[in-house]
This record gives structure tokens, sequence and C-alpha cells, in this order.
């Protein structure tokens, strides 16, 4: 912090980023030809001298921005350099870095060192400067202007209104806003609800770097789909800091519920529903049951979501380990083996090959539940994996820790794998296109919740954190290990998902017309995570004690600056509601190949007029009555008599002994036809 609070005593030892104007040799620019017209030479020449950054150089060039003239009214202006009346904020000091690079700085119009708040209700006019924009299919460096919520310009020399706030990325990264396609922020179990509702979730959200959530919306076996999702609409309306959408959970399926869907996908904007394979007499849908989701929802142009596990036997394996006197955590793990996760993922993807439906399994807990998605996608089914925070930031192992608490707190379903070698390997299929989307399965349930189960490890409410970690888990899992390249990490937490859930491009893409959700982002820099610095409202935090390297300097939702440096600026009720089309082009371009290609004909051939092989017919099969050993305990109903029984007998002396018999004859042609009946001796 030595270096923060150096006094510079002479010009020429300033940082170029804070020269005064014409103190340095500036660079004449051409002015654009409009705010929306396209910049000549936007994607060339994008490499910046990151030796000009540096602290006390002399004969430095000034930032790549620094004498662009900003439009106030009719004149022109120098505000972007004029450094002796803006103020600025510097997010991280040099002494914070390995590179000594400086930090991301703020600078305010006319002094004004306002974010965000409740009373600005418009959002800011900001330009990002210097800053190398990163999406999942390029990288470049450039400036962005955004205003009114959207992205306005990319590119350089631009021509933006005077009074606008800035913020020099001094060459950090500048991201699309995360997308969270997985979180429970109010699901109920037994009469209670997460910690974290939408207010306190969708905070932790923005200061991971995720600006935006898709929350389940979880029906009550038996209630109507609409009312539930009119319930969680509301909660999230007033309360949601960042835009958000949501899924349809569907507890069972009947002829009932098909009406409820069509509302909420053709009037509601939802395009994405929820089955589940588990959770036996409560969600648990049957293989034919799914065969007709899957069909109707396909017809529908929805997603469809798969809880993937073998209920039936989770069901079973749970009253024998329970009668085994298990009742902690681990058995949990122990009743839900891996296999019985990929025996359902299995099953899933062939009854969605069946019908032509896309599949999205959520919650990829397991190395051979993805190695099956992976297969399944090589061999051209249409199929997306979902792994999560937790699945790869940590492992199972810990359902064996001597602390209940500690435990209880990584119950979740698929629960995670006691392999260890499990992060490492979700981690490379993800890196690869294997996996497709990153989500957190955020349901934080306090200690206290989860100890409604310490007598029975089956009532243990199911949750995990991981919406604040999520990208920091990925950045360190996969990019900083040289796993995953930077463009890669753009698409599995949020260009991805966009695509699938029909967002895109305007959310997880930094493009002209996009939302200005933007994340500018560090690479380097380390945060280790915490319960005591988080922004849930957990009392403990399943990564505590985790180093990552990769954390968001600065975040923008909705071209407003909420969060700086870990700091927010939010307020209940930001959030929008973004309502979703159906068929997503990237999901249902394929389907419609798919329909093509597979379509069913029968073979024209000629009637066949052979022998046809008489089959009798089948008697009906009556159940046998139970016997007195089988049902010892039932009253056995009276035998009834069968009267193709007699005690009358032929065997013995007859009255008729001494009358001769005649020989028999062979009748030939009786009159009347003949008979079966070939001997009458």
């Amino acid at each position: 912090m030595a270096d923060r609070g150096r006094n510079w005593n002479k010009e020429d030892d300033l940082p170029v980023y804070l020269a005064r104007p014409g103190t340095t040799a500036q660079t004449p620019r051409q002015k654009s030809w409009g705010m929306f017209a396209s910049v000549e030479g936007a994607y060339e020449n994008k490499t910046i001298d990151f030796d000009s950054y540096s602290v006390g150089k002399k004969g430095c060039r000034t930032p790549r921005s620094g004498s662009r003239e900003m439009l106030d009214g009719d004149h022109f202006s120098e505000t972007a350099s004029d450094v002796s009346e803006v103020s600025g904020s510097i997010m991280s000091s040099p002494s914070d870095r390995d590179d000594k690079t400086p930090g991301v700085e703020i600078k305010y119009p006319s002094g004004k060192e306002y974010l965000q708040g409740q009373e600005n209700g418009k959002s800011d006019r900001l330009l990002i400067k210097g800053g190398r924009v990163i999406n999942d299919d390029q990288s470049f460096f450039a400036d962005i202007y955004l205003e009114d919520g959207l992205i306005k310009q990319i590119g350089e020399n631009l021509i933006v209104p005077g009074g606008v706030k800035i913020i020099e990325a001094n060459g950090r990264m500048v991201l699309p806003g995360g997308i969270d396609v997985n979180t429970c922020l109010q699901k109920p179990y037994l009469g209670t609800k997460p910690v974290d509702d939408f207010y306190q979730g969708t905070q932790a959200a923005l200061a991971g770097g995720t600006t935006m959530i898709i929350d389940h919306v979880v029906p009550q076996p038996g209630t109507s789909l609409l009312a539930a999702f009119e319930k969680w609409h509301e909660a999230a309306d007033n309360k949601s800091c960042c835009d958000y959408s949501l899924h349809v959970d569907i507890p069972h399926w009947h002829e009932g519920v098909k009406e409820e869907l069509e509302v909420l996908v053709q009037e509601k904007g939802i395009n994405s529903f929820q089955v589940y394979m588990a959770y036996k007499d409560v969600f648990q849908m049957t293989d034919s049951q799914l065969y007709e989701a899957f069909t109707f929802l396909k017809g529908l142009g929805a997603v469809v979501l798969v809880h993937a596990e073998n209920g039936d036997l989770i069901a079973q394996e749970q009253n024998k380990i329970l009668g085994m006197g298990i009742t902690g955590p681990e058995g949990h793990a122990l009743s839900r083996p891996e296999e019985l996760e990929s025996e359902a993922v299995f099953r899933a993807i062939t009854l969605g090959n069946r019908v032509n439906c896309p599949i999205y399994i959520s919650k990829v807990m397991s190395k051979s539940a993805a190695d099956i998605i992976a297969q399944a996608k090589k061999k051209g089914s249409v199929v997306f994996g979902e792994p999560i925070t937790a699945s790869l930031g940590t492992d199972g192992s810990h359902y064996w820790s001597k602390n209940w608490a500690k435990a209880a707190s990584f119950v979740t379903s698929p629960p995670l794998s006691p392999d260890t070698t499990t992060p490492d390997h979700l981690n490379s299929l993800l890196a690869c296109g294997d996996l497709q989307v990153v989500g957190s399965a955020h349901c934080a349930y306090s200690t206290s919740q989860k100890a409604i189960g310490k007598d029975n490890f089956t009532l243990i409410p199911e949750g995990t954190n991981g919406v604040e970690e999520r990208m920091a888990v990925v950045w360190d899992k996969g990019v900083a290990v040289g796993k995953m390249d930077e463009n890669q990490f753009v698409a599995v937490t949020s260009t991805n998902a966009a695509k699938i859930f029909n967002l895109y491009p305007r959310k997880g893409r930094i493009a002209v017309g996009s939302d200005a959700d933007i994340v500018i982002w560090d690479p380097d820099r380390m945060k280790t995570f915490s319960a005591k610095m988080q922004k849930s409202a957990l009392e403990y935090n399943i990564f505590e004690g985790m180093e990552c390297r990769g954390v968001p300097l600065v975040v923008i939702s909705q071209g407003k600056i909420v969060c700086e440096d870990g700091n927010l600026h939010v307020h209940q009720g930001m959030g929008r509601f973004i309502p979703r089309k159906p068929f997503p082009e990237y999901v249902f371009q394929r389907i419609k190949m798919r329909n093509k290609a597979m379509g069913m004909q029968g073979v024209s051939r000629g009637m066949y007029d052979g022998p046809v092989h008489d089959v009798p017919a089948t008697p009906k099969y009556i159940t046998p009555a139970p016997s007195a050993k089988s049902s010892p305990a039932k009253n056995q109903p009276p035998p009834i008599r069968n009267l193709h029984q007699s005690n009358f007998s032929l065997s013995g002396s007859q009255v008729d002994d001494n009358i001769p018999r005649r020989s028999g004859h062979r009748i030939v042609a009786p009159p009347g036809g003949r008979s079966n009946i070939t001997s009458l001796g």
C-alpha cells in the first residue's frame, strides 16, 4: 500500500493515466461518422503497449483514449483527459497486484463521486476505456459506450456526449455479465425457505460477476403451475437486484397440466420446464409419463430440464441404509451411488432420442454421468450438460466429516461424488465443450434448517451455496491452470446459457444493441472464500478457505455500476423479468433437421397371400386363489363342487355282465356327415 500513498513531486513522475492535458505527446485521431456507425479499424491493431501504463515511465504516450474529444452539446471538450475537473477512484492499488499494473479507475464528471443509488433512477452514461473485450468467439481491444441500459458503441475514437462517467479499464478483461441458470431462492421445504431470498441471493450473484439468474419455480404436488409462477414472479419483482427469468418445475404429469403449460409458454414468457426422475411418490415420473411430457413440451418449443436419478432404487437404498442404523449425511451419498445418476442420464437421453426432443441435464455431479453426455453428443444427440459450482470446486469426501454440520452443508442431489478426481474431470469436459453450461444450484439452507434431518439423512434439506463463487471457481479450475481459454470461459458462464434459453444476443455478448450487463475482470487477483466475507446470509461456505485466482473488479447491470471492488450499490426491486420466446434457434435448428432425417416411412410392397398359421384363442388369465400356505391368516372361501367329478364308478362287477357284447363296427359315412368318433367299442 506504500505505492498508493506515494507523493508525486514532479509532473514527469506522474503515471500516464493521471497526466495533465498536453504533458505527453498526443496522437491525433479522426472522428467517426456518428454514434451508431461502424468504426473503421475497430478489429485491427488491438495490442496495447502495457509499458505505457506503468507508473513513473517517462516518454510514454497517454492512454489510448486520453485524447478523445467528447461532445458536450454543440461544443467539444477534452473532458476525458481533463483530470483537473474529474475526480476518480482506483479499484486496486499497484501493491495489490503482482504485475504492478494500475487498477481500474472510475472518473466522475464535475467531481461527483456517486454511484447509482435510490435517488438516481436513470442509467448512467458510461464509457469503458482501454479494456480487452472478451466474447465467446473472439477477443479484441476496444472502448465501449453505454447509455440507457444498452451498449451503444464499440470501437476506437468514439464520439460520446459530455458528462459521462469514465471507467479506465487499463487493459483489464471486459466480459459479458454472467448468467446463472440454476438457482432455488424460494424453494420450500417442510414449511421453511432458504435464507437467501431473491434480495440476498441476487446480491451474492452480482458480487460474483453474475448479472442474471434463472430461478426454479417449484409448485407443490397438486397445486397450480400458474399460481406458483405468479407467486415466484411477484417475489422476484419486489426483491431481485438483477435481471431474472424463471424455469417451472412439473411435479406431476397429467392431462390437466397441458393447458397451463401452453399458457406459460405463449403468454408468460417461459420456455423451460424441469421434470424429475427421482423423489419417488413426490415428483418422480415414470418412463411413459416422461415420454409423453417430452413429446408435448417439444411441440411447445420448450427446453426440457431433467433431474436425472433412479428414484425407485434410491428409495430401496435409503430404507436399507436406515435399517443398518446409518442416519448421518454419509447415508445420503451411500444411498445415491454414482451409477444411479448415470443410469438415469442414459435413460433420459434415450427417451429424448426417441421423441427427438432436446434434453438439458441439470446438476451433472459424477464422471460417469458426464461421460455418457459426452458420448451421446458425439453420436449426434441434442443434449446439454450442466455441472454446478460445487461439483467443479469440491467433492463428496466431506460427507464423512466428524462435524455433522459441515457434512450436512454439502448435502445436495445428486450428491457430490466421493471420488476426489471428479472436479478435475468435469472441468476438463467443460473446457473441451462436452459440457456446456455452469450453474450454481444455489439453495441456501442454514445449519439449523439442515438439522431437521439430524436423526434421518433423508430429511436434510438439499442445497449448497455457489452463486457468488461460480465464475471465480470456473476461472481458477479451468483458465488459470490452462485447461480453458478466456473465450470458452465466457461461453460456459454466460453465452451458452443465453443461446440455449433464447436470451442471445440480448444477453451473453458484448455487442452494439445488447444489454449493458458487463463485468471488468481481473484474471490475476486472488480471493479467499469465507463465510465472513460473503454476501450470502449463510453462516457457512462449502468452499471455506479456498483461494481462487480471478475476481470481478466492476460489475455493471442495466448500464449501472452495481458492484465496485466488492462493494454493492443496489436496492430491492432493481431486477427485471426477462421473458423468453419458445423454439430457441441454437437448440431447435438441429431438431428440425433431425425431424426430416429421422422421418419414419413404410416400405411399399405387395400383399402377402401365403398360408397363415392358426393361432388358438388364448383364454383370459384368471388369478389363482391364494393357498392356505401363502395366506394362512385369510379366511378361505368354501370349496365349489366340480361337477365333472363323481363318486360313480364302472369298476368291479356290474348287473349286465351276463349280456354278451356285440363287436364294434366302423361307420364310414354315416348320415349327417363324418364323425370324429373312430371306435365305439
